[in-house]
């Protein structure tokens, strides 16, 4: 609980240091554009690589589910990371779970690229490639809320949205960068080269995110809020969780069924990798051509997030919530219509409107929208435990899609679509129950 007054707040920051929202902003922006090149990294080789590397199957759906399973138990241990470093995040400051969670990102993903495939240890390589991916999810779970609620206490209460807003474009360009590096090893080396070596190249590349991290990370600045709380704060007698369950039960399950709305995301560049490059659903697109596909979604992104950002300050957050999540799911079946009409061209366009556009309304606004439903004392736990229990649930979508709609189905689009499309109405129900906080200070939201 805390012991100061409004009026002794602004002599406490000064004495603790000024806000910075710019150095906090481009710390985020970096941190997070570093360790999601990791992430996504994993996230493009479970449709593209994995499936044959790692769980070779006479059945093509059987190694497609096996290999975004694997995927999806990378969320499994995001909620475990989350109670963790939440924790640590809100007891001993923001700066320390960044810099650990980076590094121990960075150590996986190199694993990952030395790991021996199915062919060489048998069963042992799958075990080892999902210890690893547990250890990336535990990881990355501390990753956004440490670095958003960092941004949003640095910031003047006007531009929250707006500074917060490039933690998540960060996270967008180190998917560029996880695609830009994989893309020219899968044109220009031959199949079985890039099969036997060629995919492990940019695992080991993440050798520099392990410095890089390192180096970035320990030259932030706690926000001068959060070292004048602490400094007059009683000490803290619950685990952040348990005051959150006992306090704010229902903000925490409206920001976990909010979070559902990265369906969008896993239908179109998780699903609809798989359903346009495997063999089995016989559409045809190379790996080459999705390659470019994600990485145009996410040049797309990149310029709409600080824009959407923007914006929320000035309309509120939940106005583009909605209607992001909403137009975004309704048209998620459009795109695989797309890819189904054999149309690169289409494709381009249509996941620039879905996830360039549309699905970036919601994602560049709810990092802020989040860390404002929850005190300083609990904000990163808050974020972070809503945040990956939302999105460990949601990272099983791709597989039931699969599971729904398995090679050989008819109207996959229709079918996928529409479950997609009900998921983001209900993700949009919970957003409209919780109300905005355009307008209102962080000082307003310590209640």
């Amino acid at each position: 609980m805390r012991t100061t007054s409004g009026d002794a707040r602004p002599a406490l920051e000064t004495s603790v240091g000024q806000k910075d929202p710019k150095k906090a902003a481009m710390s985020g922006w970096i941190g997070g554009a570093l360790e999601y090149y990791d992430f996504a990294l994993y996230s493009l080789a479970a449709t593209l690589i994995f499936p044959a590397t790692f769980f070779p199957s006479e059945n093509p759906t059987v190694g497609i589910i096996a290999s975004l399973a694997t995927y999806a138990v990378g969320y499994v241990s995001r909620p475990v990371g989350a109670i963790v470093l939440g924790a640590y995040g809100d007891r001993h400051g923001r700066k320390h779970v960044l810099v650990f969670a980076m590094l121990l990102m960075g150590f996986a993903t190199f694993a990952v690229g030395l790991l021996p495939t199915y062919g060489q240890i048998g069963i042992l390589a799958p075990v080892l490639l999902v210890i690893l991916r547990l250890i990336q999810g535990f990881a990355v779970a501390g990753e956004l809320g440490g670095a958003s609620a960092m941004i949003v206490e640095h910031s003047p209460d006007a531009k929250r949205g707006f500074f917060a807003s490039f933690s998540l474009q960060g996270t967008q360009v180190g998917s560029i960068l996880a695609t830009a590096v994989l893309l020219p090893l899968a044109a220009l080396l031959p199949n079985d080269q890039f099969s036997a070596w060629g995919w492990r190249v940019p695992f080991l590349l993440s050798a520099i995110v392990i410095l890089a991290g390192y180096i970035i990370r320990r030259r932030v600045q706690e926000p001068p809020a959060y070292l004048a709380n602490s400094e007059t704060a009683a000490p803290a007698r619950r685990f952040p969780l348990i005051e959150i369950l006992r306090t704010r039960p229902s903000v925490l399950a409206r920001c976990v069924i909010m979070t559902f709305t990265n369906v969008i995301g896993m239908a179109t560049l998780i699903f609809g990798v798989s359903y346009a490059t495997q063999k089995g659903y016989g559409i045809g697109f190379s790996s080459s051509e999705f390659l470019w596909v994600t990485l145009v979604a996410n040049i797309a992104a990149v310029v709409t997030i600080p824009v959407f950002g923007a914006l929320s300050d000035r309309i509120g957050r939940r106005t583009l919530m909605v209607a992001g999540g909403i137009a975004g799911g309704a048209l998620s079946g459009g795109y695989l219509w797309a890819v189904d009409q054999r149309s690169l061209a289409l494709v381009f366009i249509c996941v620039v409107i879905v996830q360039g556009i549309f699905f970036q309304m919601w994602n560049s606004t709810f990092a802020t929208f989040f860390q404002e439903q929850f005190p300083m004392r609990i904000r990163v736990t808050g974020f972070a435990v809503s945040q990956n229990v939302g999105l460990m649930i949601a990272s099983f979508f791709p597989s039931i899609f699969t599971a729904v709609a398995p090679p050989g189905t008819d109207n996959v689009p229709l079918v996928i679509g529409l479950t997609t499309f009900g998921i983001c109405l209900v993700a949009a129900l919970a957003t409209l129950l919780t109300p905005d906080t355009k307008g209102k200070s962080l000082q307003d939201l310590e209640s």
